[in-house]
């Protein structure tokens, strides 16, 4: 299991008149300076690129710079060093990589809409909210929000990573007041919400009383398995989604729409004392009255919402933040609840919002006013009910999950500003996630049901098309009249069946370059320039992910770590083998039977066999050595941390199956192996899960 932690996977507009504003004005086709493309077989925008560039200029009206003015609203300092280093030495983070959206006048390669995000997103430091109410943005993907308790700083959703947690505080230390933290609120149960707390408190604090930790009902169980078990495939696929090794530049990674990038220090997690379990609850945390919304199945399977009456101050966690989110994400997960996301924020409108004056949440910047807070919870709340009932409307009319993306287009009146732009969800995923949800995967023709494989039906397809010649030809002729999806069309065809064919692959790339420029959507854009740079270069291997540390391990069930095991082995290799194994960990009073049996294998916990082939007992805190990797049954048993009776060879038969999930698995074809370019990414990059 020496990859385990590896495998985990953490997470990880308003009405019409209402505008936004431009990045800065700027040309459309001139750039004043080179940044230089970081790949030497890339490309600069087209001119029908451009034109794209140019219609969302004239469409979107960039003259409202109130975004601009609340981002900024409130600032007080910046930390003088731009990179936050991490305690294992290498970089956890590093807001120096992405000066160059500080001059969005040179930058004629990101969509102008998705460059204004960006640009706002590299507003970072401290900045005072209200009085008694600060955040820290742009340390990490997620903001560390500090509230004043009666003795000390309350916080919510202390970030990815101790370091840049550490930080932060370091931050509101120097320009505010040393407080101690008291308590620590847990918005949902995704990584680059909680995984700092170490770097604020310790664990012996929290055991003793001194700090409380507060999270929605099922945070734990959430926190640890909502992604383990496909954890190593949406790992792989988050390199896509959040362009986890392009390097940052105009031609690659130019933001993340939530943030600019996620942390890469170490992960922790501190397990709650609290849980509010009601829908609503009401108490006091250091003094201050708190109203907690759960709100399950929202952005995250454990979520809740926070409302301060003393300081009329609405917490919105990431129900709400500046950009529609994802209702399927690339990376994969459950597809969320679009209609009931949309119910919850009703209820925070009519309960909280009749008299908030001002509202924040885990990303993105404050909004203050009430008015100002009622027209985004209403945008919101019309959003994501409109893609539940606008979809459902056209799946009604027979409009397919293959069609649904390209006929969804979200309401006028919310697109004409930017309180609903989808910079982090993307409108044509979401509207395939809802019909998924409600649906599956089948577009009800027969031809769909038991589809060939693309291995195996692109060689038809490029025999019928006249040959690679032909398709390379026609892929140039769409290539150069902007007709960029009709020749991914063909030419991911012909891929697939020549996956050696490095100059198919090369016009492939230029197409999907192109399709990613165009992209208002981050996640959209760094799918299709990861898939380019992988059709140039193969996978790069160079920036294996690191560990999530020990917390994760120890916070996962018995349970769901034998569950993971039946996941890890491969059912071929054990149509000969059946056994029955006892497992017993008495420091923590568990009991689990595990049974091999018809090529399966499952668990069940409080019972035992009374005929097991093989008896073990072994604590559970030793137990975590064999789940994080570091040592292995068999030298557990040898050296006596483990007790067996009974045969030791139905172990070695289980070993035998197993199977080490290879985190960068071929996903385009023929991109497998080393990378013929150097590693351009020098951000050393954790990989987990955070928001889809």
């Amino acid at each position: 299991m020496k990859n385990l932690i590896t495998l985990i996977a953490l997470a990880a507009g308003v009405a019409a008149g209402i505008g936004c504003s431009a990045p800065q004005e700027q040309a459309p086709s001139e750039v004043t300076e080179d940044f230089g493309h970081f790949h030497p077989k890339g490309k600069p925008p087209s001119e029908h690129t451009l034109a794209v560039f140019e219609e969302a200029r004239e469409m979107l009206p960039f003259s409202d710079r109130q975004d601009f003015e609340e981002w900024e609203r409130g600032f007080i300092a910046r930390r003088d060093d731009l990179k936050i280093m991490a305690d294992a030495g290498n970089v956890a983070w590093d807001m120096e990589r992405y000066l160059f959206l500080d001059e969005p006048e040179n930058i004629d390669s990101v969509h102008p809409s998705m460059l204004r995000i960006s640009e706002l997103n590299n507003n970072y430091g401290l900045y005072e909210v209200i009085p008694g109410i600060y955040q820290v943005r742009g340390f990490d993907l997620a903001n560390v929000t500090f509230v004043r308790g009666e003795t000390g700083w309350i916080v919510f959703d202390p970030l990815t990573a101790l370091e840049t947690a550490r930080a932060a505080k370091e931050l509101l230390d120097e320009h505010v007041e040393v407080l101690p933290v008291v308590a620590v609120i847990y918005s949902h149960s995704h990584g680059d919400h909680f995984g700092g707390v170490r770097g604020l408190v310790s664990l012996e604090d929290v055991t003793a009383g001194k700090v409380e930790v507060i999270a929605p009902r099922a945070f734990m169980d959430f926190a640890v398995a909502e992604n383990i078990y496909a954890g190593n495939a949406m790992n792989r696929r988050m390199f896509f989604q959040y362009g986890v090794l392009l390097p940052p530049g105009p031609y690659g990674h130019a933001g993340q729409g939530l943030g600019q990038n996620v942390a890469a220090g170490n992960m922790g997690l501190i397990a709650p004392t609290r849980v509010v379990e009601d829908a609503v609850e009401t108490f006091k945390v250091d003094g201050v009255e708190m109203v907690f919304q759960n709100t399950p199945d929202t952005e995250a399977p454990s979520e809740m919402n926070t409302y301060i009456p003393s300081m009329k101050t609405l917490w919105m966690a990431e129900n709400l933040v500046g950009s529609v989110h994802n209702i399927y994400t690339l990376r994969g997960a459950m597809v969320r609840d679009a209609l009931r996301w949309s119910k919850y924020i009703n209820e925070a409108l009519w309960a909280y919002g009749q008299e908030a004056e001002v509202m924040i949440a885990s990303h993105h910047w404050p909004r203050w006013g009430n008015e100002r807070i009622q027209e985004v919870l209403k945008a919101n709340r019309d959003i994501y009910a409109h893609q539940n009932n606008q979809v459902l409307h056209y799946a009604n009319q027979g409009v397919t999950v293959n069609e649904i993306h390209n006929v969804y287009r979200a309401p006028k009146s919310l697109q004409e500003g930017c309180i609903t732009r989808f910079y982090h969800g993307s409108q044509e995923n979401n509207a395939r996630g809802v019909i998924n949800k409600y649906m599956g995967h089948w577009d009800a023709n027969p031809a769909t049901l038991v589809p060939l494989s693309p291995r195996d039906s692109a060689p038809l397809y490029v025999e019928m098309m006249g040959g690679s010649v032909k398709i390379m030809a026609k892929g140039r002729e769409l290539n150069g009249d902007g007709k960029y999806r009709h020749a991914v069309e063909i030419l991911d065809r012909l891929v697939f069946a020549e996956p050696n064919n490095q100059p198919a692959k090369d016009l492939l790339a230029d197409a999907y370059e192109q399709l990613g420029y165009q992209q208002e959507n981050p996640g959209l854009r760094n799918a299709f320039l990861a898939g380019a740079y992988e059709l140039r270069s193969g996978i790069p291997e160079g920036s294996p992910p690191k560990s999530s540390g020990p917390d994760m391990i120890q916070a996962m069930s018995t349970g769901l770590f034998l569950d993971f095991l039946g996941i890890r082995m491969d059912s071929t290799q054990a149509e000969d083998f059946e056994f029955t194994i006892n497992l017993a960990t008495p420091d923590n009073g568990e009991r689990y039977l595990i049974e091999l049996s018809n090529a399966t294998l499952t668990n069940i916990e409080g019972y035992q066999a009374e005929d097991a082939d093989l008896t073990i007992t072994i604590n559970r805190s030793d137990l975590e050595q064999v789940m994080m990797g570091t040592k292995s049954f068999m030298a557990q048993i040898e050296d006596g941390t483990a007790q067996t009776e009974g045969d030791l060879g139905v172990l070695e038969q289980l070993a035998s199956t197993m199977v080490e999930f290879d985190l960068f698995f071929e996903i385009l074809p023929g991109t497998k192996g080393a990378s013929a370019e150097p590693d351009a990414n020098d951000f050393e990059v954790e990989v987990p899960v955070i928001h889809e």
